[in-house]
């Protein structure tokens, strides 16, 4: 089966193709650069899922006027939602603080966002949304998520944006600061999803 993922990062695809590997799944990922797709997507929905269609939708016409063929389009959405700040960052997660903000800003913005609202919990969860269109027309929409909490301070920067502060249920550190095996393990939102994708296919 062929599969266009919708991304030109690398780091993207390459994670997908583990996924697909740790699951014997007979699929074939490429990415929107190897079928020569660079358009911009404006995603503007109000929802993962509703973003995430926008850009499967895009990705399928794209094929649809270059005779691209493919057995299977999937794109994605993703983010990280705080139960006390009402679901946000939410779809906004990667503008958060701003189109160009650095992570230090975008995760101090949100630390103090949570103090405000004197939370102690502090529950928070990454979710992702794959919208898959099948060559026969069949929309195919998956959900996976990653429960944890947000940390206090940030200790240590780097990795994906919100990574230094969210610490996954059963550890007792922030993303950022597992070992690989570990990080994989946790931060398995997307693996979940696609999961969720197979058994539907």
């Amino acid at each position: 089966m062929k599969m266009i993922y919708g991304t030109s990062n690398l780091n993207k695809l390459e994670d997908i193709k583990s996924i697909i590997k740790a699951h014997n799944a007979d699929i074939e990922a490429i990415s929107l650069k190897d079928i020569g797709f660079s358009d911009e997507i404006i995603e503007n929905g109000n929802t993962f899922e509703e973003n995430s269609e926008i850009k499967a939708r895009a990705v399928k016409k794209f094929c649809e006027n270059n005779n691209i063929e493919y057995d299977i389009i999937t794109t994605d959405d993703a983010g990280l939602c705080v139960d006390c700040l009402n679901g946000e960052p939410g779809v906004y997660s990667a503008r958060y603080a701003g189109e160009h903000a650095t992570q230090e800003e975008i995760l101090n913005k949100l630390l103090n966002a949570i103090e405000k609202t004197g939370d102690t919990k502090r529950k928070a969860k990454f979710v992702c949304v794959l919208t898959s269109f099948l060559k026969d027309g069949r929309k195919i929409v998956s959900k996976g998520e990653c429960n944890g909490k947000i940390a206090k301070t940030v200790t240590k920067l780097g990795g994906l944006t919100y990574s230094p502060v969210f610490i996954p249920d059963g550890y007792e550190v922030p993303m950022s600061e597992l070992n690989a095996e570990e990080y994989e393990k946790a931060h398995n939102h997307r693996d979940k999803a696609f999961v969720e994708l197979l058994s539907q296919i």
